[in-house]
């Protein structure tokens, strides 16, 4: 996984935005006009992989685009009117709650008769709908905690001390082969996937862009740190149960034993990792700073939302038999190990 071929090419462009920010990081063309950022829909194709492309210059870049791009004024002047757009449809659509308890208490308890992703994967999901499940999220999870790790040195106290030491356990407790990121590549190597870092954006639907893109916002603004906590609360907080159902459809579908492995981890770590979240991250960060608890709230809830809108295209084209892919995917060779 730390291989030059981590570096992906540039994925083929989905609209006039998109195109726009491509030519112009392969320094031949200019970048999309205001015009055409404000007509773009907002949780779009176009829009959300142009913000992911520029996101991605943050993480590992792609191989045919100069690496001082990063910090190209002109492409972040861009990238800016793109998040005043997401940032606003977000606070619209996202529901609103009273308090931090209020946000979390949502997603606390689970519902008896659940029908989100995770159930319906391990009840009836096939192999071909757990490849494109592990396709989908390899966008994060080959870069697992990486976007959580910037609210880091914007933390003090017990929230930074409480952080680091979850984050210890996603970058594998100092042990490389149980990096987060290596245990999802092994997954996607007994689903006979190709591991190679950002294979599979052309693939991704817009959808999918959105979450990795929501933490990406989060995570690159210190304004919005309180926001990065709420997200990080509710994927630790959901990830125990999630990760038990997709375990067991792992189990079911014989997709083999590192597959089983990634979500078993997860079981047990992120149980752990909910408490410690719950009331020394978000805890030692409202105590220091306790205007952000409306922050953290909308963190949660935004985090909730993009999520089901994932979940409901995945559920409505697998429940239709139609593949959730934008492109084929196929059974390939695996790369970046």
């Amino acid at each position: 996984m730390d291989d030059p071929r981590d570096e992906p090419l540039l994925p083929a462009p989905r609209g006039p935005l998109s195109r726009a920010v491509t030519t112009y990081l392969r320094g031949a063309g200019p970048l999309p006009s205001e015009a055409e950022v404000a007509a773009a829909p907002v949780y779009g194709e176009d829009l959300q992989l142009a913000l992911y492309l520029c996101y991605e210059l943050h993480y590992r870049g792609f191989a045919d685009v100069a690496p001082t791009l990063e910090w190209d004024p002109d492409l972040l002047r861009t990238r800016a009117a793109m998040e005043r757009r997401f940032l606003a449809a977000l606070r619209e659509d996202a529901p609103r709650h009273a308090s931090v308890d209020d946000a979390l208490a949502g997603i606390l308890v689970e519902p008896v008769d659940g029908t989100g992703v995770s159930h319906f994967l391990r009840d009836k999901g096939e192999l071909w709908q757990l490849r494109e499940y592990a396709a989908l999220r390899s966008l994060y999870h080959l870069k697992e905690a990486d976007p959580h790790a910037w609210v880091l040195p914007r933390l003090r106290g017990r929230a930074k001390a409480a952080m680091a030491a979850v984050e210890f356990d996603e970058y594998g407790g100092g042990r490389a082969d149980r990096v987060h990121a290596r245990l999802w590549a092994d997954l996607m190597t007994d689903l006979g996937l190709d591991t190679t870092y950002g294979r599979h954006l052309d693939a991704a639907c817009a959808e999918a862009l959105v979450t990795v893109n929501l933490m990406s916002l989060f995570g690159l603004h210190r304004t919005l740190r309180g926001a990065l906590v709420g997200h990080f609360a509710t994927v630790e907080i959901t990830s125990s149960p999630g990760s038990r159902r997709l375990a067991e459809a792992m189990r079911r579908t014989g997709a083999g034993p590192a597959a089983e492995h990634f979500y078993d981890e997860h079981v047990e770590a992120d149980a752990v990792h909910e408490q410690v979240v719950r009331k020394d991250v978000i805890g030692g960060l409202l105590e220091d700073e306790p205007e952000l608890a409306p922050d953290v709230a909308f963190g949660v809830a935004a985090t909730v939302f993009t999520e089901d809108r994932l979940g409901d295209r995945l559920l409505a084209d697998w429940g239709e038999g139609r593949s959730a892919l934008r492109t084929p995917l196929l059974q390939e060779v695996t790369h970046g190990s």
